[in-house]
C-alpha cells in the first residue's frame, strides 16, 4: 500500500496576525485531538502543556498563540478576530507639554510687541521655528483649544487670547506666590519625570547659565526627548526641592512597566500620596508645596454628585450630609442643592493632609511648567545622565541619576528660582498689554468665539 507523504505544517510568520479562520483551525485540531485521547484510553495521555505543543507542530502556529487561542474560546465560547488597525496618537499626543509651552509663549510675545496674534500669523510663525513641529490650521485649532484659547473677533480678525478662567487661575497663582515669598515661607516645588537606559547625547555641553527653558533646550540641557522612543527600559522619577536644593529622602525612582509614550501614567494617586506622606516630615515648617494639576495629584476626598448619578444616589449623599429631600422630586432640583452645598466637600485628599500638617498645597495652572524651577533642575539632571551612560543598563543609569540630582547644587536651584521669578513678571505684566492693545478697538467691534464652534478666524485677515 503506497504512504502519502505528508509536508510539514508551513510555520506562520512571527509576529504576523492570524485571522478566526486560523483561530477555529486552532480550535478543531485541539478537539480533534482530545477526541483521539478519550477514544484511546491506553494511549499515554498528554498534558494540557503538551497538547499546546502537539497543536502548534501540526498548524505550524506559535505555541502562545495556541495557548492564547484556547484560553480565549474556554472563556468567551468563540474566537475574535485580531486588531490589524495601528492606533495613530492625536496630535495633541504627538506636540508635547514642551512645545505646547512654546506655542503659547510664541502667541504671548505677540501681545507683548503690540501685534495682534491671528491664526495666520502664529501658524507662520511656528512653521518657521525650527524647534517646533509643523503644524496644519485644523491641528493648530485643536492645540489652542486644549491650551484654553479662545478667538476675539477684532474687525476682519480673530485675535487668539486665553480663556477669562485660566487667566484667572494664573493670576491668583501669581498673587499667592508672591505673597507667600513676601512672608519668608519656605518653598518646595515636586514634579515627575522619565530617564531612559539609553539616555545620551553626542555632545557633553552642560552650560548652567540658562537664561530659559528654551535656552535650556537649545543648548542640550534638555528635560528629555520629545517623548519616550519605547525602546529599552525606563526609570519614572520623583522628587521634591526649594532654594536649599534637592530635598534628602525625596528620591522615588522606579522602573517602568508599560509602553505609554506618557510617563504620568505610570503614576497613580495611591503610589503618589504613599510618597507624599513620607516625604512631608523632610520638609520645614510652614512649607508651600508647588505642584502641578496632573490627576494623581488631584484625588477627590469626597465623591461629589453629578447628574449622571441615579437619582436614589443623590438622595442618598444629600441625606449623608443633612440636607432635608422633599419627595417627590426630579435631578434637576437635587443638583441644585448638591451645587449650594458642594464647595464644602469638594476637597482634594492631599490638600487637607498637607493643611493637618500647617503646610499649603500650591496648584500650577496647566501648561505653565516654566513656572516651577524643578523643570530647570532635570535639564541638568539628565545632561549629567547623558554625559555619563556608556553602559544603557538600567541599574547603572539609577546610580547616574542619584549622582546627577546630587549634582545640582543649592546655587543652581536658586538660581532657577530667580529665573522663574522673572517668567512670573513677565505673566504679570501680560494682561495689561492684551488689555492695551484691545481697548484700541471700539467695543462694539470685539466679541469672544470659542474655537471649534464653526464660527472660527477662517476668513482672517493679515492686514495690520
Amino acid at each position: 500500500m503506497d504512504v502519502a507523504h505528508v509536508s510539514p505544517a508551513k510555520k506562520n510568520p512571527q509576529g504576523k496576525f492570524i485571522g478566526t479562520g486560523q483561530k477555529k483551525i486552532i480550535i478543531n485540531v485541539y478537539k480533534d485531538k482530545v477526541k483521539h485521547q478519550l477514544e484511546n484510553p491506553e494511549m499515554r495521555q498528554l498534558s494540557y502543556r503538551e497538547m499546546i505543543v502537539a497543536v502548534s507542530k501540526t498548524t505550524g502556529i506559535g505555541q502562545r498563540t495556541v495557548q492564547t487561542t484556547l484560553a480565549e474560546y474556554k472563556k468567551e465560547g468563540t474566537v475574535s478576530s485580531p486588531n490589524k488597525k495601528k492606533v495613530k496618537p492625536t496630535i495633541l499626543e504627538k506636540v508635547d507639554e514642551f512645545d505646547k509651552n512654546a506655542i503659547r509663549q510664541k502667541i504671548h510675545d505677540f501681545w507683548r510687541r503690540r501685534e495682534v496674534p491671528t491664526v495666520p500669523k502664529m501658524l507662520i510663525a511656528i512653521n518657521e521655528d525650527e524647534t517646533l513641529p509643523d503644524l496644519k490650521r485644523s491641528s493648530f485649532q485643536k492645540i489652542l483649544k486644549d491650551l484654553q484659547f479662545e478667538y476675539v473677533k477684532k474687525n476682519r480678525n480673530s485675535a487668539l487670547i486665553e480663556r477669562e478662567d485660566l487667566i484667572s487661575w494664573r493670576r491668583k497663582y501669581l498673587f499667592k506666590i508672591r505673597h507667600y515669598r513676601a512672608q519668608n515661607r519656605p518653598i518646595y516645588y515636586l514634579d515627575e519625570t522619565w530617564v531612559n537606559a539609553g539616555e545620551t547625547h553626542n555632545r557633553a555641553w552642560v552650560d548652567t547659565t540658562v537664561t530659559s527653558q528654551r535656552d535650556a533646550f537649545l543648548k542640550g540641557l534638555t528635560t528629555g526627548q520629545k517623548e519616550p522612543s519605547g525602546k529599552g527600559k525606563r526609570l519614572i522619577v520623583l522628587h521634591i526641592g526649594s532654594s536649599d536644593g534637592f530635598v534628602p529622602g525625596g528620591l522615588l525612582c522606579f522602573e517602568s512597566k508599560t509602553n505609554s509614550t506618557d510617563y504620568h501614567d505610570e503614576m497613580n494617586g495611591d503610589t503618589f500620596y504613599e510618597w507624599f506622606v513620607k516625604t512631608l516630615p523632610l520638609l520645614k515648617e510652614n512649607a508651600i508645596i508647588v505642584l502641578d494639576n496632573a490627576s494623581y495629584h488631584s484625588v477627590k476626598k469626597h465623591r461629589i454628585p453629578v447628574k449622571s448619578w441615579r437619582k436614589q444616589a443623590i438622595i442618598d449623599w444629600l441625606e449623608s450630609k443633612g440636607v432635608i429631600v422633599e419627595h417627590p422630586t426630579v435631578k434637576n432640583d437635587l443638583m441644585e442643592k448638591v451645587n449650594e452645598i458642594k464647595n464644602q466637600y469638594d476637597q482634594y485628599v492631599i490638600d487637607e493632609y498637607a493643611k493637618e500638617n500647617k503646610k499649603i498645597i500650591l496648584r500650577l495652572p496647566p501648561y505653565h511648567c516654566e513656572l516651577n524651577p524643578i523643570e530647570l533642575a532635570w535639564s541638568s539632571v539628565k545632561s549629567y545622565v547623558r554625559t555619563h551612560n556608556n553602559t544603557f543598563k538600567l541599574k547603572d543609569v539609577l546610580e547616574l541619576l542619584k549622582k546627577g540630582v546630587e549634582h545640582v547644587t543649592p546655587e543652581m536651584w536658586k538660581n532657577f528660582i530667580e529665573h522663574v521669578k522673572k517668567v512670573e513678571d513677565k505673566f504679570w505684566d501680560l494682561e495689561n498689554a492684551t488689555d492695551s492693545v484691545m481697548d484700541e478697538q471700539p467695543e462694539e467691534d470685539r466679541h469672544v468665539l470659542t474655537i471649534g464652534t464653526g464660527d472660527t478666524s477662517s476668513s482672517d485677515s493679515d492686514s495690520d
